[in-house]
This record gives C-alpha cells, structure tokens and sequence, in this order.
C-alpha cells in the first residue's frame, strides 16, 4: 500500500465517522461556548440575601446598610426568624442568610463579641463563597470602626489609634488577573484539557473499533498497512486537524472572551508540537488496550475532573498529597497545562518551561514507541500487500 492509498484510506475512515467526528469537532466547538457561559461575567456580584435582624437597633440598621453596599450581597427580603429564613432561601432561591443576633449593639457597648451569623447556598461554589466574602466584609468592617472609636475614647489621637489597629497595611495588586475575573483564569487551562481529552477520544475511538473490526477478521487497510506507517499517516492527520482547532482556541476564542496572550508565536508551537504528538501517541495506546472503543470515551471522561484538580490551577499543588502529583506526571495534559500557563498567561521565558517541554518529549517517545508496538503487534508484523480495502 502506498502512502497516498494509506493516507486516503486514513482520511476517509476518520471523516465518515459520525461519533469520531461529534467528539472531535463537536466537543471542541460546543465546549469552546458552553464552558465559558457561567464566567463570562467574570465575577459574581449583587447575590440576593435575606437578612434576619434581631437587635433592631441603629447600629444593626446601619450594618445591612454596610451589607448591602457590597459589590457581592444584595440585601432583598427580611426574615423575623431563622427558621422563616431558611423557608424563603428554599423557596424563592436566595443565595443566602444574614442573622444580626439579639442585644447585638448592647453587647458591642459592652465590649463583647456578639456573632454574626452568616449562611450561603453551597451547592453552587462561586455562589457560596462570593455571598460569605461580602457578608463577612462588611462584619469586619464595622468591627474595625467600632474598635477605632473605643480607642478614641481612651484619649488617642485618630491617626494613633487607626495604626494601633492596622499596623500592617495591605495593598494588593493582582500581576497575572488584573481582572481578578474566572475567565482568565480558568478558561485558558481548561482550553488545553478540552483539546487534550477530545484529542484521547478521538483517536482512541478509531483505533478502538479498527481493533474490533480486526478481531472478528475483518479485513481493513489498518491490517495491511506497516505499523508504522499507520502510526505516522495517523498522527500526520490528527495533528493537522487538531493544528487548525488550537489556532480556534487560542486564536478565535481568546480574542472573544478578552484572554491576554502574552506568548510568542513561535514559542507557543514549540509547545504545542510535543503535547499533540504526546496525547495522539496516548490515544492510540488506549485504543488499543481497551476491549471496546466506548471504553476510550468512559476512561477519559471519568478522568478529567481530577485532571483539573490535579494540574495545579484550581488547587495548589503544594495542597495535593505528592503520589497523586507523582502519579499524574505521566499525562501529558499536565505538563502541557502548566507550561502554557507560565508561558501565556504568566509570561514566562521559554528556558523557564523547559522541564515541562523535556517531560512532554520524553512523553511522546514512550507512548509513540508503545503505540507503535501495540499497532504491530496487532497487525501481527509489517503489514502485507495483498490488496487493498478502503473499509
């Protein structure tokens, strides 16, 4: 078989399948819109919050006044008791509760601690932590000026007693999210798993069903081909589609969601190169040792919410206990995400990835020799020209 016949045959096999071509196409483009929605806004603001007042007094009045100022809570409804709170939080959906408890003002004239109580909905993450972050804000707050004027009526000057209370002043400057937006730092990480994955699948449901079609003997161009032939005009193909889907992504996509692209053009292929050689060679290894292609889709997407987790961007490495770090080092979407990370989003130098851009060629020629081995393996030797079936 001639290398036009294989990379005929080839072509045609992956663009007459239906499934193959809905995981590939499908997924990328569909995920590239889905996925962002929730975080186009880039932050969550003005959550709805019901308030629970049972002091009643100017002070405690003034501290929803606080609350409500917040770019995160919005005070809309008011509540006599915890109990009816709860109820209304339930029935028409509020983020979340606010509880100004009994004799708040009198124990704070007192010098007590009275505690606020605070309660957000944390089936929704973002949601949970944007109402609890504003709440708590503003608790603080009047926290600090209630403790400036107890100073003040000591007999402290006002500037003596502010930095008595705030020895350390911060001020914090956001250097890789100025935005300090999800979109920025989510979608960009996320991107790289998407193509990552789909590009599994894709190959792995091709390889997979050949595999099944082989083992009821039928007869197919991926039996006749050389191992690695098959292997190079597959990876060619692969490669080209999924070429043209990263230029989508990081092309298309950045410029509609605002991402900052702080990597050069050039740099950004020299990464790219070995992480889609590495996950077509992985692809390929899965299709072939799995016993049914549906398998490659399952394992694939059972894994890719610990890949999230695992890859550093959501949950700090230095919080994810080291066999599980270890343990995924040996996916390429790993070094890939936080390659592209440093080099895109952080502005790194290239010298600075270049531990992650080893691991992914070391990646490439393990799995690119275990995919070869599998393929030739199966095929029982170098493939043998006894016709041609383009099936």
């Amino acid at each position: 078989m001639s290398w036009w016949q294989l990379l005929r045959c080839e072509c045609r096999a992956i663009f007459s399948h239906p499934v193959l071509l809905l995981t590939v196409f499908g997924g990328v483009i569909f995920y590239s819109f889905l996925y962002p929605l929730p975080y186009t806004r880039q932050i969550l603001c003005e959550q709805a919050v019901v308030v629970v007042n049972l002091d009643g007094s100017q002070l405690s009045r003034r501290l929803e006044r606080m609350v409500d100022a917040t770019p995160q809570v919005r005070l809309s409804s008011r509540a006599h008791s915890l109990q009816e709170a709860e109820k209304m939080m339930i029935e028409r959906k509020f983020a979340g509760i606010l509880v100004i408890p009994e004799h708040f003002y009198r124990d704070l004239l007192l010098g007590r601690e009275p505690t606020l109580c605070f309660a957000g909905d944390a089936s929704y993450f973002l949601v949970y932590s944007t109402v609890l972050e504003g709440m708590s804000g503003a608790g603080k707050t009047l926290a600090s000026e209630v403790k400036i004027n107890r100073l003040l009526t000591t007999g402290r000057a006002a500037s003596s007693a502010t930095a008595q209370y705030t020895a350390i002043r911060l001020n914090a400057r956001p250097v890789f999210n100025s935005a300090l937006g999800y979109v920025n730092y989510v979608l960009p990480a996320v991107f790289v798993l998407i193509l990552h994955q789909t590009l599994l699948m894709g190959t792995g449901i091709l390889g997979g069903g050949q595999k099944v079609l082989a083992g009821r003997g039928a007869p197919g161009y991926w039996m006749e081909a050389a191992a690695w032939r098959l292997l190079l005009v597959r990876t060619l193909i692969f490669g080209l589609i999924y070429c043209l889907l990263v230029m989508y992504y990081f092309g298309f996509s950045f410029s509609l969601y605002g991402i900052a692209r702080l990597a050069d053009m050039t740099q950004l292929w020299l990464l790219v190169l070995p992480f889609l050689l590495a996950a077509t060679f992985l692809g390929i290894c899965l299709g072939q040792i799995l016993p049914r292609p549906e398998l490659v889709t399952l394992v694939v997407l059972l894994s890719s919410m610990p890949l999230v987790f695992a890859s550093g961007f959501v949950w700090p490495l230095s919080a994810i206990p080291a066999p599980v770090t270890a343990l995924v080092q040996v996916i390429p979407a790993i070094p890939a995400i936080q390659a592209f990370i440093l080099l895109n989003q952080m502005g790194a130098d290239f010298g600075q990835i270049l531990p992650l851009w080893g691991q992914l060629w070391l990646q490439c020629l393990v799995y690119g020799f275990l995919a070869w081995w599998l393929l030739r393996r199966r095929s029982g030797g170098q493939g043998t020209v006894v016709g041609i079936r383009e099936g």
